[in-house]
This record gives structure tokens, C-alpha cells and sequence, in this order.
């Protein structure tokens, strides 16, 4: 019998057997043109847009004021700093890159996988850390700048610093572009010209598979920067804070603390660097996750492209939302929060416009329902964000309970903060819940399961289809911090600081926001992965009946073991930030006893020897947790099968989703209940409530910024690998 699914092109034939073999089937295609028609042109361009934009805002940034002497000086330390330590970051990185290339090239000479696929490894790992490193040159060179333009007006340091974080997030599109178009277009040539495919449908999924392990590569080289850099920047922070201000009583960001110039190199390698790296992994993974599942169903040619294109229209609506972000002089969280949301607004409002008319025409006006998956989960990425902003914003009940629980001391804030994170997991479930199901049968999964599925992945697109201007949101945050310690170590009038501290609280909220962008699409994204995993299952074994139930005891048993790793890994990572903190803890305490006159401020505490822990702490520690992401679903997959890997998939999405919520959301209620109280609330500065706040938000650092940002990055990773190792599990699976 014969049903057709997709579009007028794809001709799916059900052979019904009985028996154990179940049900089989077989794809064919009436040919249809490679090219994405006239639309085409706009990923190019959108690229050349985006990345000249972002080279606009760079000169712009770097024609500021930058301060006086003591400013550019301090400016100098935090930029060498970080360089130093992403140098060393990635010449460490370069023997996992070296070492997994001979791992793919072994199996591409086995016939597993493409010959492309190594190579393909290697240049989503170096487009994700370019990213990076892009944004973090600019966050440092924006830093004295902010603190400079504050001195002005509050809209102008909210404008640098926004500027700053545009950059990024520009940057990070905009590359992802160029990457994307390399890929498809290169290997479409190669395949039509040099190495003839006669099939279509066999062209598109070789394509698929190969910038499937491109997203591999940028997920590996995001794993080592978040965790590595989130371990810095906590060690970091904690030694600053836990020493600093509970132990000697010194404000934030003082000169005299010796860990402060490694407090702010840490803001740009891991809350900038890292975060860059993070993100361009996962709207990389989002679009390539889709056109994957476009392909591997058989669903030709323009479903692969629609992906493509509507992330090239979300990069223009980005960069006009981006010109839209200005303020007043009054430092109100309400009011900065509202000149961000303008920018994010308009570019959502256009996106919608856009979207409309780019689906109609790539796949015609009988799949519109696909439209509205696209508005689902843009959607809810925009609802996820509102109650990021619920749960972490001081203006809101949770965090002022939380900044009330610290009267009584560390404990209760602990125990507060915890319930807070916890509660917020519910809503973002909900929402994505809402989401999976709106977008499944908005795209017709109702009558095929093929645009259902679909509908699931396109989603994860229009959620981080403004990634652009929500990643400047996100990235402008470190630069503010930064500039308040600068205006801080350089003396400035105590109105400056003021003015950066409420860009920083506004920060600490957008940054949460981001990370619920980032984990709400790493939840959409794996879904489509896990039916990428099962179709290329489909592929490499057409004569395997994949047995996915409960009832099936490699399926449960990965299904635990899947659930198990999201919790093993943030234990690595924390302890790894405890470990390390300890050592700068320890430093911190010996300078102070040590240097004469260190307290009095008329000695210079040694910065280098705390940035020099730091970062060979977190070269050290960075490498087991990413390797546990490589390694368990290919164990899993010789030990349990195929079904034991399908149940790893969804174990690990479950608990990873649930708790890098948890995580990310109590980080932030913490560092802003921290803030409340040094507004003036319950005693301010220096008060018993202050200094419990400020445990409570050492407590929330690696939360927020070590653990549970990896957590999405982990969930994709493990996906990928388990797709693109597929052929070799089959092969040398026990069972």
C-alpha cells in the first residue's frame, strides 16, 4: 500500500508484513532541483549583514573614551589575563580535536561515516571558539569604555555595553552563516559535480550527516569553553567574595582583594567566551538538528532549506531590533528591562512578518501549520524568558523572599534559594510541553507523523531565531560587571557605580533569561534529534526493528543511566569549582597575612598568582566532563544496542532539561537577592544579611554558570554523538 506524507514530491511505501518483523518501508522521490531557489541568496547575505553590523559596533566601541590611565591599566590586566588563559584553553583543546579526528577518520575509512565528516568536526569546533573569541576581544576592549560612558549618562553606558553584547551576538549569527553556507552549498557542489549521487534524497541525507558532526565539533569546543571557563570565572569569584567580603569586609571589586583582576577575567572568559561558544552551538545545532530530520525522512529539498532561511531572516530582524535598545537616566530595573525588551520585541514582531510570508513560499500555502509551529516556539522561548524573569528578578517576590530569608542567616538563604529553583522548573515544562504538542499537530503530525515531527524541530529554529539580539541581552551583562569593577578599582565618584550596578542586576536577569533560551531549545532540539537518531538507525540498519518501549530492558535500563549522567556531570563540574576556589581561597587569605600593608591599601596584591591558578585549575578539570559526553552513548550503545542508546537520549533530556532550570534559575535569585540587600534592604552593605547573601550567591555561582549552562550543551552533545556513531554502534553493538 502506498500513503503519502510531506509534500506532493515524496512517495512513502508501507510493506505490512506480519510476524516480528513489523512494519517496513522504503522511500522514493520524483527528483526535484538542490538549489533553495531565490531565497537562497538571503543566507549569504544575512551573513555579510550581520558580520558587518558587527564590525560597525567594534569600531563604534572602540572610538569611546576609554578612561583615564588607572582605567586603561586595569582594562590592560583583565585583557592579558584573558588572553592568556584562552591561549592555553585552546591549545589544550587542540590534542582532543587532533585526537577525535583520527577516531573519524579511522571510521570514514571503515565506510561508517563520510570522508567529509572529520573535517567537518574539526570546522564546527573552530567556527564555535572563533565566536568566542570575537566577543570576548570585544567585551574587554568595551569594559573601561562602559565605565567611562556611565560617567555621562546611564543610557550611554546602557548603549556601550549593549553595543558590546550586539557584537556578540551579531558575531556568533553571523559565523554561523558563513559555516552553515560552506557546508551545504560546498558539499551540494562536490555531490552534484565531482562525486555524482544520482538520488536526491540519498544526496541530501549525506549532506545532513556530514554537518551533523560539523554540530558535534561546535558542541565539543562549547563544552570545553563553558565548563572551563565557568570553572575559572567561579574559582575566581568565590575566593573574591568568601575572602573579600565575608572575611575582611571590603567592598565588591576592591583593589586591594588580590583575586578581583581574576574575578573579571573570568567574566569574559567564561560569561563571555564560553557563553558564545554555548550559543553558537545550539543555534548551529537547532537549524542543522532540523534539516537533518528533513532528510533523513526522505522530505526533500525545501524542508532542508526552510530551517536555513528562517534563520537568515531572524539575523536581519535582529539587527534592527538591536538599534532600538535605549533609556532614560533613572536606574530602574523596570525601565532597563523595558529598553531591552523594546529591541527584542521588535525583532520578535518581525520575525512573525517574515516567517509568514517564507514558509508559504518555500513549501506553499497548504503547509501554514508549519508557519504556526515556527510562532509556537518562538513563543515559547519569549514565555520562558518572562518567568526567568519572575524567579530572578529583585522587582518580583522570589528573589525579595530570598533576600528576606537572609536575615537569618546563610541557611535560610540556602534553603530559600533552592525552593525557588526548584519551583521554577514547573512552568518552563509546561510551556515546552505546550510547545512540543502545539507544534506536532499545528504542522499536521495529526495525519502525518513525518510534519509532526518536523513541526517539533522547526520550533526549536523559531525559538532562537532572534538569537542575535537575545545573545546581546545575554552578553552585554559580563561588560557591565566588568565596568563596575574597573569604576570601582579606579576610584570613579560613587554615582558611576551605582549606575553599572543596576545594568549589572539587569544583566544578572537577562543572562538567565538567555540560559532559558538556551536550555528551552536544547529541550526542542533534542527531541528532533532523538527522531534523527531513530531514522538513521533507519538507515544504516533499514533490516533492524527498533524495539523502543519500557518493556524493553535495554531501553530502561539506558533510560536510567541516561537520567543519571546530568547529575554526575554537574557533580564533576562543582567540584571542580570547589577544588579550585579552595586554592584561591588559600592564596587570598596567605597575601593578606602576608603583605605588609595590603588592608591599609598601601601595597599591591599579587593579581598574576591567582589568575595563574585559576587557570591551570580549570585546564585541568575542564577535560573529564566533556569526555564523559563522548564517551557514555557509544559505551552504551556496545553494551545496550541501539535501544539501549534511544533510552539514554531520553533520560538525559528529562533530568538535563529539569535540572539545568533548577540551576540557572537559583543562581540568579541568589546574585539579585545579594544585590537587594546592598540597595539598602534589611541593614544593606556590610549587614548580617549581606554578608548571608553573599554565601548565598557563592553558593548559586557555579549553579548558574558552570553547571547548569553545560547541562544544554551536554544534552545536544550526547544526541549527536549517538547519530553520528550510529553506523559503528550497529557494527560492534554486544547485543
Amino acid at each position: 500500500m502506498t500513503r503519502q506524507f510531506g509534500h506532493d514530491k515524496l512517495i512513502l511505501q508501507l510493506d505490512l508484513k506480519g510476524g516480528s518483523e513489523g512494519t517496513r518501508y522504503r522511500l522514493s522521490r520524483v527528483s526535484e532541483p538542490m538549489d533553495f531557489g531565490p531565497l537562497s541568496y538571503l543566507i549569504p547575505v544575512s551573513a555579510v549583514a550581520s558580520l558587518a553590523t558587527a564590525g560597525y559596533l567594534s569600531s563604534l566601541i572602540g572610538s569611546k573614551d576609554p578612561g583615564n590611565a588607572k582605567m586603561q591599566s586595569i582594562s590592560e590586566a583583565i585583557k592579558e589575563g584573558a588572553y592568556a588563559y584562552l591561549r592555553r584553553q585552546y591549545k589544550g583543546v587542540v590534542f582532543f580535536f587532533v585526537a577525535m579526528f583520527a577516531v573519524l577518520l579511522v571510521l570514514a575509512s571503515a565506510g561508517h561515516v563520510s570522508f567529509f565528516t572529520p573535517f567537518a568536526f574539526l570546522s564546527g569546533g573552530f567556527f564555535s571558539g572563533l565566536a568566542g573569541y570575537i566577543g570576548m576581544v570585544t567585551a574587554t576592549k568595551a569594559n573601561a569604555r562602559t565605565a567611562q560612558a556611565a560617567a555621562k549618562s546611564l543610557n550611554d553606558g546602557l548603549r556601550l555595553a549593549f553595543s558590546s553584547g550586539s557584537v556578540m551576538g551579531l558575531t556568533v549569527v553571523g559565523l554561523s552563516m558563513v559555516h552553515l553556507c560552506l557546508w551545504y552549498f560546498g558539499l551540494t557542489w562536490y555531490y552534484s559535480a565531482i562525486d555524482a549521487i544520482a538520488d536526491n534524497t540519498t544526496m541530501l541525507n549525506t549532506i545532513t550527516s556530514v554537518m551533523l558532526t560539523s554540530g558535534m565539533g561546535a558542541s565539543s569546543m562549547a563544552l570545553f569553553a563553558r565548563v572551563g571557563g565557568g570553572i575559572f570565572t567561579k574559582a575566581a569569584d568565590v575566593g573574591a567574595d568568601l575572602v573579600g567580603k565575608v572575611e575582611q569586609g571590603i567592598p565588591e571589586d576592591d583593589p586591594r582583594n588580590p583575586a578581583v583582576i581574576a574575578d573579571n577575567v573570568g567574566d569574559n572568559v567564561g560569561d563571555v567566551a564560553g557563553m558564545g561558544a554555548d550559543l553558537y552551538e545550539s543555534y548551529v545545532g537547532s537549524i542543522i538538528a532540523t534539516s537533518a530530520l528533513g532528510a533523513s525522512m526522505g522530505m526533500g529539498v525545501r524542508w532542508v532549506s526552510l530551517p536555513f532561511v528562517l534563520a537568515a531572516a531572524g539575523v536581519l530582524c535582529s539587527i534592527v531590533g538591536s538599534f532600538m535598545v535605549r533609556t532614560g537616566e533613572r536606574a530602574q530595573q523596570s525601565l532597563l528591562l523595558a529598553a531591552l525588551r523594546r529591541g527584542v520585541n521588535t525583532s520578535s514582531i518581525l520575525m512573525v512578518i517574515l516567517s509568514w510570508f517564507l514558509v508559504r513560499g518555500i513549501l506553499g500555502p497548504q503547509y501554514t501549520g508549519i508557519f504556526w509551529a515556527v510562532i509556537s516556539g518562538l513563543a515559547a522561548g519569549v514565555a520562558i524568558g518572562r518567568v526567568t524573569e519572575y524567579y530572578t528578578s529583585a522587582d518580583y517576590q522570589p528573589t525579595q523572599l530570598v533576600a528576606r530569608a537572609a536575615i537569618t542567616g546563610p541557611a535560610t538563604v540556602i534553603i530559600s534559594g533552592t525552593a525557588v529553583g526548584m519551583m521554577s522548573t514547573a512552568l518552563p515544562i509546561v510551556i515546552v510541553g505546550v510547545a512540543v504538542i502545539a507544534s506536532y499537530y499545528l504542522a499536521g503530525g495529526a495525519a502525518s507523523e513525518l510534519n509532526g515531527l518536523y513541526g517539533i524541530a522547526i520550533s526549536a529554529v523559531g525559538m532562537l531565531s532572534t538569537l542575535g539580539i537575545t545573545l546581546a541581552t545575554d552578553a552585554y551583562g559580563p561588560v557591565a560587571d566588568n565596568a563596575g569593577g574597573v569604576a570601582e578599582m579606579a576610584g570613579m565618584p560613587p554615582h558611576v557605580r551605582e549606575r553599572t550596578d543596576a545594568l549589572d542586576s539587569l544583566g544578572n536577569t537577562t543572562a538567565a533569561t538567555g540560559k532559558g533560551f538556551a536550555i528551552g531549545s536544547a529541550g526542542l532540539t533534542a527531541l528532533a534529534l532523538i527522531a534523527a537518531y531513530r531514522d538513521q538507525i533507519s538507515i544504516v540498519a533499514p533490516d533492524m526493528n527498533l524495539a523502543v518501549s519500557l518493556m524493553n530492558p535495554a531501553v530502561l535500563v539506558g533510560l536510567f543511566i541516561g537520567g543519571m549522567l546530568p547529575f554526575v556531570f554537574s557533580a564533576m563540574t562543582m567540584q571542580a569549582v570547589g577544588r579550585a576556589a579552595e586554592k584561591i581561597v588559600e592564596e587570598v587569605r596567605r597575601q593578606f597575612k602576608e603583605i605588609p600593608g595590603l588592608m591599609e591599601g598601601k601595597a599591591k596584591p599579587d593579581y598574576a598568582s591567582c589568575v595563574g591558578l585559576c587557570t591551570a585549575a580549570a585546564q585541568r578539570e575542564m577535560v573529564p566532563p566533556a569526555l564523559l559526553a563522548i564517551v557514555a552513548p557509544i559505551v552504551v550503545g556496545v553494551l545496550l544496542g541501539v535501544e539501549g542508546v534511544a533510552g539514554l537520549l531520553v533520560g538525559t533530556v528529562v533530568t538535563g532539561f529539569l535540572l539545568a532550570v533548577m540551576m540557572a534559575n537559583a543562581g540568579g535569585t541568589w546574585d539579585n537577592a545579594k544585590k537587594y540587600i546592598e540597595s539598602g534592604k534589611y541593614g544593606g552593605k556590610g549587614s548580617t544579611a549581606h554578608k548571608a547573601g553573599v554565601v548565598g550567591d557563592t553558593v548559586g555561582d557555579p549553579y548558574k554558570d558552570t553547571a547548569g549552562p553545560s547541562l544544554n550543551i551536554l544534552i545536544k552533545l550526547i544526541s549527536m554523538v549517538s547519530i553520528v556513531f550510529a553506523s559503528a554502534i550497529v557494527s560492534f553493538s554486544i547485543f
